[in-house]
């Protein structure tokens, strides 16, 4: 099997190393314990949950494909004040101050709590082919069935094409246990007043407590084969990966990596008006094998927001699950969702795989091209990189603004730019294995480019720029000229945008971001006791483009 699941002797010592694990996985065998095993199950819990809408006027599309039952409607539950993912309730082991006794006691005490509750447990797999699958198990008291079921449909739930894939899997390695994760949003703690997501990362465990929104636990399941797959010599991305063939027969593989709100899904499922034949790996979560340069799809659905998806629109047709969202009823008196964020901010839904017609889980031909997602106002539209170095070291140095999927602790500037490397906020490995990994491939000939997706010295990139450069450049037409002769970057002549490197005031500015860049990775030989310093090189090379930029 791709991790372990059950022990002996020798396997047990490898795998459990601290008592958080055997804390955590106790849990789900409790005599207060139930099992849900089907989608049908599952739906059927959700639907009963006390709170949930059942969108009688959205039918959910193909249902029996889900293995769902037949008319089985989309069904909306929404939060209370928070509805986005809260950074600062995390905490993981081997991090400065994280204290794994006290930890495990407060776990101790959390499961102690749930008691006199029923439990429900779902198990999954993550990966979706047979190089790298990991089976993971949530534990979640009654009340929060919706959150289960999302779960289920948002991971490929076990069932028994997947079952038999995963008994024919590789094993990961021989430490690497299955992944357990159980999660109480009512209990609270006054040293905690965010709640708390902990995580055991090499113990391949996390309980998420005092926290509602579904994408915690997502996000956290994410986090542990993430996990897995970096210490195991993957590329753990946090992306879109996407397969284009043009009418010549060029094929074209890239690669997008951007927080939520930067275009990632955008350009990932863009069509391109039929251009080209075009197949998807995922928008959200994959992993890329360094070596052989293949990439697996680590989920079969979309949890995207739905602002711009208003009434009546395509998309919402392959909505299985919402959240967050409000609802309104037909002049036949069928209930329908409203999105585009007028409840609140970040309106959620899992859509179905079905959305995608060129879906796929795999992709075996190498990747060619990373192109790394920012919304950075001194930063051309388009630039390319050259040297692995600098590729490597600007996609640590990703610049980006938060947005309402992010719940932000008091005082954090919401409008600030900020670094969030590799676009990855939920690594628990040190931050250089990432580093390696992407100069890895890049040295070994796969394409780097930064995108601007936001505005280019108060000029908006539009949609329509982004995807008439990546037209460009998958069709091998980009003429790029030097970008103020700064060592490894080039951008294009775009007529609606005035790109001057020349020019003080700008040329000033953009020096600036440099040093912030520069400042960010000098931080990290000494933030969080140093877990996250990269090698001198990525020093060196910011520290080189902000001399030449005086």
């Amino acid at each position: 099997m791709a991790t372990i699941g059950a022990y002996d002797a020798e396997s047990f010592g490898r795998v459990h190393k601290t008592p958080v694990r055997t804390t955590v996985e106790t849990l789900f065998y409790g005599n207060n314990v139930e099992k849900v095993r089907a989608l049908k199950e599952a739906y059927a819990l959700a639907k009963a949950s006390p709170g949930t809408v059942e969108l009688t006027g959205m039918s959910v599309y193909r249902p029996e494909e889900l293995e769902l039952p037949p008319g089985a409607n989309v069904l909306l539950f929404n939060d209370g004040t928070i509805f986005g993912r809260t950074a600062a309730a995390r905490r993981i082991v081997g991090h400065p101050g994280v204290d794994v006794g006290r930890m495990a006691g407060l776990l101790r005490e959390a499961v102690y709590g749930l008691r006199g509750r029923t439990l429900y447990t779902a198990d999954a797999y993550v990966g979706l082919d047979e190089d790298f699958m990991v089976k993971a198990h949530l534990a979640l008291p009654r009340g929060f069935e919706n959150n289960l079921y999302s779960w289920m449909l948002n991971f490929q739930h076990d069932n028994e094409r997947y079952r038999g894939m995963y008994a024919r899997s590789r094993p990961v390695s021989d430490v690497d246990g299955d992944i357990f994760i159980f999660a109480d949003p009512d209990w609270t703690h006054p040293d905690f007043p965010l709640g708390l997501a902990f995580f055991s990362p090499e113990e391949n465990c996390a309980a998420v407590l005092g926290l509602r929104y579904f994408g915690e636990l997502k996000k956290g399941t994410l986090t542990l084969a993430w996990g897995i797959a970096a210490r195991n010599g993957y590329a753990a991305c946090h992306g879109g990966l996407k397969r284009y063939t043009t009418r010549s027969g060029r094929k074209f593989v890239m690669a997008v990596f951007g927080l939520s709100g930067s275009g990632k899904s955008t350009l990932t499922h863009a069509a391109h008006g039929g251009k080209y034949d075009i197949t998807v790996l995922h928008d959200d979560a994959l992993v890329v094998n360094v070596r052989d340069k293949y990439a697996i799809a680590l989920e079969p659905s979309y949890f995207d927001k739905v602002q711009d998806y208003p009434i009546g629109c395509e998309a919402n047709r392959y909505l299985v699950t919402m959240q967050n969202c409000g609802a309104t009823v037909t002049p036949d008196g069928r209930r329908i969702a409203v999105t585009e964020d007028l409840r609140n901010g970040n309106g959620r839904a899992v859509k179905s795989r079905l959305w995608t017609p060129n879906r796929i889980d795999r992709i075996d031909e190498p990747l060619n091209a990373i192109f790394w997602l920012m919304r950075d106002p001194t930063i051309p539209p388009v630039l390319k990189l050259e040297g692995s170095s600098l590729g490597a070291v600007m996609g640590a140095t990703l610049a980006t603004k938060r947005t309402s999927a992010e719940r932000l602790a008091p005082g954090v500037d919401p409008n600030a730019l900020v670094c969030e490397p590799y676009a990855n906020p939920f690594r628990t490995y040190p931050l250089g294995m990432d580093y390696e990994r992407f100069k890895s491939l890049i040295a070994d000939g796969v394409d780097c480019y930064v995108l601007n997706t936001g505005d280019f010295m108060g000029t908006k990139v539009r949609p329509a720029h982004t995807l008439s450069i990546l037209e460009a450049i998958v069709e091998g037409r980009a003429q790029w000229v030097p970008f103020g002769g700064f060592t490894g970057m080039r951008t294009l002549e775009l007529p609606d945008f005035d790109i001057d490197p020349k020019d003080e005031a700008y040329r000033g500015q953009l020096r600036a971001r440099f040093q912030d860049r520069l400042d960010f990775v000098s931080s990290r030989a000494e933030e969080r006791g140093g877990i996250d310093a990269l090698p001198d090189d990525a020093r060196e090379v910011l520290q080189q483009l902000v001399d030449e930029m005086r």
